[in-house]
């Protein structure tokens, strides 16, 4: 049993060896913290960007490197999963993005309809810039690489003209996930002569209704019908 004297010694020596300890690993922390958080590259558009998930309490739903609600999907590496034009359709029209009964709420400042298309435009470009940045910041592996991470092999590259000319608008979103003539997403599939691997009736079950097809896909289901359904089906039967 410690004496009074040796159990005060043991007590100071190990207040001390903690403090120093946590110093050590509080300067070693910042020194790492300008490389590891992309400072360099946090342009004002990202600031823009920052600001407006702050302003509307976007982690009232979502998550950030962890940090915040556990209702909506985790975000930290979401446009290397999902790609810019899927994110930018999605916060322009959320009405066509719902999976497992829930929806974005439809922010105005990204509908056109409330304050026109340049100015929604520019506020989703900003919140995506943010997303980019905070998705290059070295978290030491978190999150875990997803199911559906990007093909690293192959990066996404941007849809020709030429695609894009004979694709119907309603493509635009597809192109975030799929791509045609080696053009466009990596999270999905090429749709490059899919309609001679898949007939009429069982791409559009596909698209209308994912998890009934295959439960648990990542394919959200865009609530794609009538004459869109139609449009989309035609163009793939072109390819």
């Amino acid at each position: 049993m410690l004496t009074k004297s040796a159990a005060k010694a043991f007590f100071l020596g190990g207040t001390a060896l903690c403090g120093v300890a946590f110093l050590l690993l509080t300067m070693d922390t910042l020194k790492a913290m300008p490389e590891r958080s992309n400072q360099e590259q946090m342009s004002e558009q990202v600031v823009r960007g920052h600001h407006i998930w702050n302003k509307n309490n976007c982690m009232g739903c979502h998550t950030l490197m962890g940090e915040g609600a556990y209702y909506a999907p985790e975000l930290t590496k979401v446009v290397e999963r999902r790609g810019e034009v899927y994110i930018d359709d999605l916060l322009r029209d959320p009405s066509r993005y719902t999976q497992d009964g829930r929806q974005m709420v439809k922010y105005d400042i990204f509908n056109p309809d409330e304050v026109g298309e340049e100015v929604s435009a520019g506020h989703r470009a900003d919140i995506i810039a943010f997303l980019a940045w905070v998705g290059r910041i070295d978290t030491n592996g978190f999150p875990a690489d997803p199911d559906m991470a990007v093909d690293t092999s192959r990066q996404p590259t941007p849809v020709t003209a030429a695609v894009l000319a004979e694709a119907p608008k309603q493509m635009g979103t597809c192109f975030g996930c799929h791509s045609v003539q080696g053009g466009g997403g990596t999270v999905g599939p090429a749709l490059d002569g899919v309609s001679s691997r898949l007939d009429r009736d069982y791409l559009i079950k596909w698209i209308s209704d994912p998890q009934s097809v295959k439960p648990g896909t990542t394919m959200p289901n865009l609530g794609i019908k009538g004459e869109d359904m139609d449009t989309i089906i035609q163009y793939l039967e072109t390819l």
